[in-house]
């Protein structure tokens, strides 16, 4: 199973279906906030989503938790668990949901670590990335005995790839 995640894209709908062209047969995919589109815009269609600090509508929940597969997903935007700081109290919040895999976006930095049995991804910023130049985004390979993140660019060039054993 194939999971797009992507955040932080800030009002640029035409990034969010450029990327979503690339991987027409995912999975599921992911924005972990800071669209800043409205909840029902058709780039958003069909995505978990979640609010991000500078959306503005309502519509969009804090916090999504849900399945793909056997793997529960917790997604949400980082800013109402302060990670810029720390994840630990975005780890409390997984654990307490039985999540997998924690998504996350808010500080624009790409990353992806496994802790305590959870996987914890940050696909970057596709707008204004911090820490390096390269916008980007994620993809999840759902194995039966591991994950594995790939970081593209914008343009679907290979930034890194990761494989964490499942726990």
């Amino acid at each position: 199973m194939q999971v797009l995640v992507m955040s932080d894209t800030h009002g640029d709908s035409q990034v969010i279906d450029k990327v979503r062209g690339f991987y027409p047969k995912v999975d599921a995919i992911i924005h972990c906030g800071d669209s800043e589109l409205a909840f029902s815009h058709t780039a958003l269609a069909g995505m978990q989503k979640v609010r991000g600090n500078c959306d503005a509508e309502s519509s969009f929940p804090n916090e999504a938790v849900f399945d793909v597969g056997d793997v529960t997903f917790f997604v949400t935007h980082g800013h109402l668990f302060n990670v810029k700081s720390s994840i630990l109290s975005l780890s409390y919040r997984a654990k307490e949901v039985g999540a997998q895999i924690a998504c996350f976006g808010h500080s624009h930095i790409l990353g992806a670590e496994m802790i305590d049995g959870v996987l914890f991804l940050n696909p970057g910023s596709l707008l204004k990335p911090r820490g390096r130049k390269e916008k980007s985004f994620a993809v999840v390979d759902i194995r039966d005995d591991q994950f594995q993140v790939d970081f593209f660019t914008d343009d679907n060039e290979s930034i890194s790839s990761h494989t964490f054993v499942r726990q």
